[in-house]
């Protein structure tokens, strides 16, 4: 994110500076499905995603 768009007062951020500020911070998405018959769970898959940016960890030293 540049330091212009970050000045701008009272825009609301487009969707790929939303993203940038998200991947660069890192993002961990988490859910659980839960499949039941008559109350009784059958099925029950827990899921995890963590999504960060690799730019840093490439750059090198």
């Amino acid at each position: 994110m540049t330091v212009e768009a970050a000045q701008k007062v009272g825009t609301e951020p487009s969707l790929v500076d939303l993203l940038d500020r998200l991947l660069g911070k890192g993002v961990v998405i988490s859910g659980d499905v839960v499949i039941s018959l008559a109350e009784v769970d059958l099925v029950r898959i827990q899921l995890s995603a963590v999504i960060q940016s690799v730019r840093k960890e490439m750059s090198p030293r």
